[in-house]
């Protein structure tokens, strides 16, 4: 696979003469009609897929003059599908991705620095972790659509069956988490289960809740530390599975999805899911299954999790950046922001979009947990350390799995993830 720098020194010549050409996707440049923006979705469900359409047509119908068509795409390969546009001066005026992949975009100099286009009130709107997640070098690159946080779904009955007290509050603690799912294993049956195939992403999220931060600094200068903070959750799994027997061990080696046919069937009392699954339980669950969602999990330093949202960016070498980025201050409008949110089970990443969606669902679904939880997403160090995906695919990953199944000890596991960290960052 071609990585993205070897084609920005490979492409450079041909990108010069084709951004001539081909300038940033928009039409319409000669006055003789409206302006056509191109935007680049990757929406892949249903109903969310009508929320986009929907606000899309709502900001066609109210600015005859700048028309925006939605390009779809996949997530599946979406970062070098990006790369290639880029460097081809073909990429779309308006790209949707996340924060995770997007800052390396805005580091080479392909998008547009929003920071003029964002209000004081809409500034004041998003949570400062939130807004720290999408400003590279002091720019704002994009502006935050959607946000996941991990959450627990329990089946109430299961829970109540074991004497279990099900936890209410502003937060419940790792602890009564263990607590719970021991008393929950009884008769063949476990307390958790939790899809750890690929284990890196949520262990990274989740580590601010311990005090870990993973990495200080950015680009390929950023040192990784895997200290107590970043080990603290790994290693309660770790307890779980091999001392308190009280997680279902094939969950250990499947993904999160997967994981959910054994809480369906009532092998497993709780799962640790991302919160959009509330969307697919909903709708999966067998006819009567009782589920809740539980408190927002708080580690030594509280409930924080790390936030990776989706994201809204202009090309820079559109031909229309400030149409665009006004579309952009449109889509993520209070809303609009309720809407698209509403329809991926995700979390609105400004504070009167939650306010709104809470007021409507009023708690349907989990949703009163999964907004709860949102109001603790912080800064994520990771999304700025250059090398972060191919350490996190390369070194993390399969070290992850193998301390899960006991073929290596803590420090074992932290020296394979500092030494890989060097290797891959030099």
């Amino acid at each position: 696979m071609k990585t993205r720098r070897t084609l920005v020194a490979g492409a450079l010549t041909a990108v010069g003469l084709l951004l001539t050409a081909c300038g940033g996707g928009g039409s319409g440049d000669g006055g003789d009609g409206p302006v056509s923006l191109t935007f680049q979705s990757l929406s892949d469900q249903p109903a969310a897929i009508a929320a986009t359409q929907k606000i899309v047509g709502d900001w066609n119908k109210a600015h005859p003059d700048v028309q925006v068509k939605i390009v779809p795409a996949g997530w599946d390969g979406v970062y070098d599908k990006l790369i290639t546009q880029f460097n081809a001066g073909s990429a779309p005026d308006i790209v949707h991705y996340e924060a995770a992949g997007i800052a390396p975009f805005a580091t080479d100099g392909f998008l547009a620095d929003l920071t003029p286009y964002l209000s004081a009130e809409k500034r004041a709107d998003i949570p400062k972790g939130v807004l720290d997640s999408v400003t590279v070098d002091g720019k704002v690159i994009a502006q935050p659509t959607e946000l996941q946080s991990y959450v627990v779904f329990a089946n109430k009955t299961q829970l109540q069956q074991a004497g279990v007290t099900i936890p209410t509050g502003a937060s419940m603690t790792w602890d009564q988490l263990r607590e719970i799912a021991k008393a929950a294993t009884k008769d063949g049956k476990f307390g958790l289960g939790w899809g750890l195939s690929s284990p890196t992403a949520a262990f990274v999220a989740l580590a601010p809740g311990f005090g870990g931060k993973y990495f200080e600094g950015t680009g390929n200068d950023a040192k990784l530390t895997a200290g107590p903070g970043e080990q603290a959750l790994p290693q309660l799994v770790d307890a779980m599975a091999h001392q308190d027997k009280s997680i279902l061990p094939v969950t250990l080696t499947q993904s999160g999805t997967k994981a959910l046919a054994p809480f369906y069937a009532g092998q497993i009392a709780m799962t640790v899911q991302g919160s959009y699954q509330a969307a697919n339980i909903a709708k999966d669950a067998p006819k009567g299954f009782d589920w809740v969602v539980l408190p927002p999990l708080a580690g030594s330093a509280g409930p924080a999790q790390a936030a990776n949202p989706q994201t809204l960016s202009v090309n820079k070498d559109s031909a229309h950046v400030k149409e665009a980025a006004e579309f952009v201050d449109f889509f993520t409008g209070t809303e609009n922001l309720a809407a698209i949110n509403e329809a991926d089970a995700l979390i609105p990443p400004t504070t009167s979009a939650r306010q709104a969606l809470a007021t409507k669902l009023a708690g349907k679904n989990g949703w009163d947990a999964i907004l709860a939880s949102g109001e603790h997403l912080t800064s994520a160090p990771y999304l700025f350390a250059g090398k972060y995906a191919q350490w996190k695919d390369t070194v993390a990953t399969p070290a992850y799995q193998q301390f899960l199944a006991q073929k290596i000890d803590a420090a074992g596991l932290a020296k394979q993830l500092e030494d890989g960290w060097k290797n891959v960052s030099k």
